[in-house]
C-alpha cells in the first residue's frame, strides 16, 4: 500500500499526540464537519473515532492515552494502524484490537481498517496527551 499519511511516533515521548503532532478536532464524531460545513479531514475523522474509545481499565480514549502508534491510509480509505495496550498480559488483548476497528471502520471515506497490536517501544505514561494526563491526575 502507498500511503498518502503516515503518522509515526517522532520519539517516545511525544508532546501532546501520539505522533508528536499537534492536531485539533472539531465536533469529536466520526462525521466531524468544520464551522464551514465541510467535512474534516480522513486523518482528523479516524483521530475522532478513536477518542471515542476508552480502554476498560482506565477511565481515557485510547488516542490520548498514547496507544495509538501509527495510522497509515492510502487514497482508497484502507486504514492501517498499530496499537499497544498498557501492560502485554492486558485481559482485552486478544479482543481489543477488533474494537478499535469496528470504530474506524464506521468512519466516512475509510473502506477497510486493520489494527496491528505491537509490544515495541513499550507504553509508558509518558506517552500520554497533557490532557489525560490531567485528567488521570499525574500533575
Amino acid at each position: 500500500m502507498e500511503p498518502t499519511s503516515d503518522h509515526t511516533a517522532a520519539s517516545a515521548t511525544p508532546s501532546f499526540e501520539p505522533w508528536g503532532r499537534q492536531r485539533t478536532v472539531t465536533g469529536g464524531a466520526t462525521g466531524a464537519t468544520g464551522e464551514t460545513g465541510e467535512t474534516a479531514p480522513l486523518d482528523d475523522r479516524i483521530v475522532a473515532a478513536l477518542r471515542e474509545v476508552y480502554d476498560p481499565e482506565i477511565p481515557v480514549n485510547i488516542y490520548d492515552l498514547g496507544l495509538i502508534y501509527r495510522i497509515d491510509h492510502d487514497d482508497m480509505g484502507v486504514v492501517e494502524i498499530d496499537m499497544t495496550l498498557t501492560a502485554p498480559g492486558c485481559p482485552v488483548a486478544q479482543t481489543f484490537p477488533g474494537v478499535v476497528e469496528a470504530a474506524v471502520q464506521n468512519v466516512e471515506g475509510v473502506a477497510a481498517a486493520e489494527v496491528e497490536l505491537v509490544w515495541e517501544p513499550p507504553w509508558t505514561p509518558d506517552r500520554m496527551s497533557e490532557a489525560a494526563k490531567l485528567e488521570l491526575g499525574f500533575f
